[in-house]
């Protein structure tokens, strides 16, 4: 490897508590009903900790730049804009922010979290994630969700009226018993409230789960490739643009900046209960992922010293990383960004690349990494051939391994 230069530094902020937990999500997320309600979230003390927490990583990138900001969850809504503004603002005294920076927050659209927007913008956050699932009241009780159709609506007026830079509504098709009617219904909903942003994916069951233990009765294939077809039509014709496998913006600006970092193989710090983090390391000449003490309790009770533990990505497994998050973007990545940023030379994938054009899986144009229609639709049997093993003279060979799946990002 030969790490030589440092690629975009995003952070993620991860909060972990809900109302309650949905029976679809397998994100590290703990219902506050259970813990007592609102008032049993520690606030101060979980900002106090997040801080310290991103003191414990600035030795990793002294003199880099935030590109992006991502508050992720749980719901971190049901932080107060105060609480908000206290942990942007102590983010920013710990290390610079670019002048065009992204901070997005996910909310839920329940009337209580809905009217913090404002204070939620005066805090510095520019850009919303929206969680509305569905317009459906059957589809969202069946998803365990705390709102209701008309809070979601609203919601999607109040960021208008707050004045986000961009917002995106966060939507679900392939609900239990959900008709190719409904679904395209959903997404007329949404698109009818001017969002800039829709992130539409197909609901998957995943394990750790209440559907994975009791699974709910889903549509059929047939419907599925339905819905796929008509929604993506039904986004073509009122100007929303496919840019990776689930997300459509009005126009290039509204892109997420800071999950166009994840895919382009950037660096990120993760801090928060179980947070994850990718820095490149030109001092070791290597890249580490990070993680963090999992459950809250363990996280705000450890000393910050042992809440973290870090170890290299090996060598072997970095074309597979690279293309699993390169080729979600359907315009590709530019070849160059693989030597990069992953110090690897271009040879040790030019014999998969060769033979993925050949079979129509891959572009001609062989300064970009990108899928034909093709290789989106066989993006599993694409992204096998890059799990490889290297030797020392940089030669590879295929190895053998079970289909992966592909998860769609908020």
């Amino acid at each position: 490897m030969s790490l030589l230069t440092n690629p975009p530094l995003s952070l993620y902020i991860h909060i972990p508590w809900c109302i309650r937990k949905c029976p679809y999500c397998d994100f590290n997320s703990h219902g506050i009903k259970q813990l007592g309600g609102l008032d049993a979230i520690p606030e101060q003390e979980y900002i106090d900790r997040l801080l310290l927490d991103l003191e414990q990583e600035l030795p990793l990138v002294w003199g880099r730049r935030l590109h992006s900001i991502f508050i992720g969850g749980g719901t971190p809504s049901l932080f107060s804009a105060e609480g908000m503004d206290r942990l942007i603002s102590g983010v920013r005294a710990r290390i610079p922010f670019e002048g065009d920076i992204e901070i997005t927050m996910e909310a839920n659209p329940g009337t209580f979290e809905a009217e913090r927007f404002a204070g939620f913008r005066q805090a510095g956050i520019n850009r919303l994630s929206i969680g509305v699932q569905s317009f459906n009241a059957k589809h969202l009780e069946l998803l365990g969700r705390v709102h209701n159709p008309e809070q979601a609506i609203a919601a999607a007026e109040f960021a208008h009226q707050a004045g986000f830079r961009s917002f995106n509504l966060d939507l679900m098709h392939g609900l239990p018993d959900q008709t190719t009617e409904q679904a395209l219904a959903d997404l007329q909903t949404a698109i009818d409230l001017k969002p800039q942003h829709i992130s539409w994916y197909q609901l998957t069951i995943e394990p750790n789960t209440l559907f994975y233990q009791q699974p709910p009765t889903l549509p059929v294939d047939d419907t599925l490739w339905t819905i796929q077809e008509q929604g993506q039509a039904l986004l073509k014709q009122y100007g929303y643009h496919q840019y990776e496998v689930s997300a459509y913006s009005k126009e290039p600006q509204y892109r997420s900046q800071h999950n166009l970092n994840y895919w382009q193989f950037g660096d990120y710090l993760g801090i928060g209960a179980g947070a994850h983090g990718k820095i490149t390391r030109l001092d070791l000449d290597r890249i580490e992922r990070t993680t963090k003490s999992r459950h809250p309790k363990d996280y705000l009770q450890k000393s910050v010293s042992k809440i973290r533990t870090s170890q290299p990505i090996p060598s072997h497994e970095l074309p597979f990383e690279f293309m699993l998050n390169a080729l979600r973007l359907l315009q590709g990545v530019p070849a160059a960004y693989f030597s990069q940023r992953t110090g690897l030379l271009p040879q040790v994938i030019a014999p998969i690349i060769e033979t993925a054009i050949g079979d129509g899986l891959l572009s001609s144009d062989k300064t970009m990494i990108q899928p034909t229609e093709k290789g989106s639709l066989f993006l599993n049997e694409l992204l096998q051939r890059f799990i490889v093993e290297i030797d020392n003279s940089s030669q590879t060979k295929s190895a053998q391994s079970n289909s992966i799946p592909i998860k769609s990002l908020n």
